[in-house]
């Protein structure tokens, strides 16, 4: 049982690491690429409801 216990927070502490990593490196692009990031943003809103739109046709 204590064996478990400690390969549980063991990977709960991993897990925790590897989200603030991604959050850090996540936030720093955000940083340096806002108009980029706003020009993807729109084509991406703009592709999903494209394809909304399909899928609503077809039924």
């Amino acid at each position: 049982m204590r064996k478990t216990f400690c390969n549980f927070m063991k990977g709960m502490g991993m897990g925790v690491a590897v989200g603030v990593a991604v959050g850090v490196v996540g936030t720093c692009y955000v940083k340096k690429n806002k108009k980029g990031l706003k020009r993807n943003a729109g084509r991406t809103l703009h592709s999903i409801g494209d394809l909304l739109e399909n899928v609503t046709d077809m039924f």
